[in-house]
């Protein structure tokens, strides 16, 4: 079951809409749905909540340290409540999955982003859970940090929002411990159909 949830993202309100936090959008939704608050705690680095949901204890955590420090505060966090790393989700952007759809996945690489790279490396483990947000590719590398630091074209944008509720839907399932079933939910949705063309004339 998952006891942290971890969005990941940069603070201050020249990041806010940018793609680089969309794992920020997703704990302040689950937030919402939660009833709780998230507030500034200066021993996490982050802004934080903590709840009950059927008798479970359930914190969320935005890092404040900036992306590539997160794992300073979710490993402060982690180790002071004793979580274990397969009791952590984290929620990122992730340049690999188009606009409009997530993937849940357990332990890996980092795979270049530098929010998960140095979780790895403070809690020294990559046995956590992942859900990665697409916010797609620029087509090539050398314009990914400009990218993710910039905010989404408005299509994009809806279509990230739209994956945010769905995948939000299977916060329940993921308190609960029931992978398997949080993981059909986010992994369901199929892309719409791209529309035929108009026939000429019309």
């Amino acid at each position: 079951m998952i006891k942290l949830f971890v969005g990941l993202g940069n603070p201050g309100t020249e990041y806010e809409a940018t793609r680089h936090n969309a794992g920020f959008w997703w704990v302040d939704g689950l937030a919402r749905d939660l009833g709780l608050h998230l507030t500034s705690d200066r021993a996490y680095h982050g802004l934080v909540a903590r709840g009950s949901v059927k008798g479970q204890n359930v914190w969320l955590l935005e890092p404040q340290t900036f992306m590539n420090l997160s794992g300073k505060s979710v490993a402060a966090l982690a180790r002071f409540f004793k979580i274990a790393p397969e009791e952590i989700l984290v929620v990122h952007d992730e340049l690999d999955v188009p606009p409009g759809q997530a993937k849940l996945k357990f332990g890996g690489g980092h795979g270049g982003h530098n929010g998960l790279r140095d979780i790895h490396a403070q809690l020294g483990s990559a046995d956590y859970w992942r859900l990665r947000i697409g916010i797609g590719h620029p087509g090539d590398k050398n314009e990914v940090a400009d990218y993710v630091l910039r905010k989404p074209s408005p299509d994009h944008r809806t279509l990230i929002e739209e994956c945010v509720a769905r995948t939000l839907k299977a916060a329940p399932d993921l308190l609960a411990g029931e992978m398997t079933r949080a993981t059909g939910t986010v992994h369901t949705h199929k892309p719409p159909r791209p529309k035929p063309p108009r026939p000429e004339g019309v």
